[in-house]
């Protein structure tokens, strides 16, 4: 079976940039994740697909030895090596014409199908095939979007392994964007009896409408009436946790005051602290006046310009 060009898996050129890669693959993984295709083999394996050539292509290394080898990426250094010196060991032979040369063994099942690019140099000599040395298999990454309210208090998703099983992964709380949460075990099965990778579940945090998010910290716009905000009162702070907090406003409070509310940010990943939340005031202006409260805008109006 002919191997899958990565490239044209992440639906991308050759001469692509990283960010038009990463790009690539946070669309293709939210359309092909398990999550939103139960039950659908060929998305799994496309979702598998995807994830490969995403963990190729996004490593700047694996990428240059992709782009130089094809699919035996993987064996560039052995083949670099004995690309430069095919015949460079410790072990004597002597031709016909009484010259010394010498020439090592080289371990073709350590290199795959691009062993048979050094029959040529070896003529059918000089060569042995031993047992693989174990080796661990590759890392995977697979990508989650939770919600900032799932970020605040922590929650779970199912995700599926490299054999195909359902795991649920614990995501906590106080995670950050774009943080990777470690499954050891659950990546590329090992070779020749060596260890399996690591699943990385990698989390991004959706835009919220309220919310915005900024390191621990929490911002949030909060209306204030243009009655409180001259005569003083108190406005409603909406807060992740679905509760809301009283904020006293003073008065003569301006438009855009920032009050900052301590310790009702994001929690901290492993510890007992927390961001803050910052409360930004909004002035709503009054509509539909009534003919009287008009002519008491104009009475104010009148004072102050008075008062000048």
């Amino acid at each position: 079976m002919p191997s899958k060009d990565l490239y044209k898996t992440l639906g991308v050129s050759r001469t692509a940039s990283d960010k038009d890669i990463k790009q690539a693959y946070r669309k293709l993984a939210r359309q092909y994740h398990p999550d939103v295709n139960p039950g659908n083999k060929s998305a799994e394996e496309k979702f598998k697909d995807i994830n490969n050539a995403y963990e190729v292509l996004s490593d700047p290394e694996k990428r240059k030895k992709y782009d130089q080898f094809g699919d035996k990426w993987q064996y560039a250094d052995q083949f670099a090596g004995a690309q430069g010196n095919p015949f460079g060991g410790t072990s004597g032979f002597r031709n016909a014409g009484g010259n010394n040369f010498s020439y090592q063994y080289v371990d073709m099942s350590d290199l795959g199908d691009i062993g048979e690019l050094f029959k040529g140099f070896t003529g059918g000599f000089g060569t042995r095939t031993k047992t693989s040395r174990p080796r661990q298999g590759r890392d995977i990454d697979t990508s989650t979007e939770i919600t900032l309210e799932e970020a605040y208090s922590g929650t779970t998703r199912l995700i599926q392994d490299t054999s195909g099983h359902r795991i649920e992964v614990k995501i906590p709380a106080g995670v950050k964007n774009g943080q990777r949460i470690k499954v050891s075990g659950k990546g590329e099965p090992g070779m020749a009896g060596g260890p399996s990778g690591d699943l990385y579940l990698v989390v991004s945090i959706l835009e919220h409408p309220v919310f915005h998010l900024n390191g621990n910290d929490i911002h949030v716009d909060v209306p204030v009436t243009l009655i409180d905000a001259i005569l003083g009162g108190e406005a409603s702070v909406p807060t992740p946790k679905g509760k809301n907090l009283a904020l006293k406003i003073p008065a003569e409070t301006q438009n855009g005051k920032v009050f900052r509310l301590a310790g009702q940010g994001m929690p901290e990943v492993g510890k007992d602290t927390r961001g803050d939340l910052f409360a930004k005031v909004k002035v709503i202006l009054p509509e539909n006046l009534s003919e009287h409260e008009k002519e008491l805008f104009k009475q104010l109006k009148e004072s102050r310009h008075k008062r000048r």
